[in-house]
């Protein structure tokens, strides 16, 4: 049996591993952004 430390085996590829990342962090900064433009219109009227 090969480890996978060399190969890779253990883990997804990298393109997999950078789009899941990316699925979790656009939303997240797109809803942050959204969150500090309403903050002003929260306490300014």
């Amino acid at each position: 049996m090969s480890t996978a430390e060399g190969s890779g085996e253990g883990r997804p590829p990298m393109i997999v591993m950078v789009l899941a990342w990316l699925w979790v962090v656009v939303p997240f900064a797109y809803g942050l952004w959204q969150l500090l433009l309403k903050i002003p219109s929260l306490f300014g009227h």
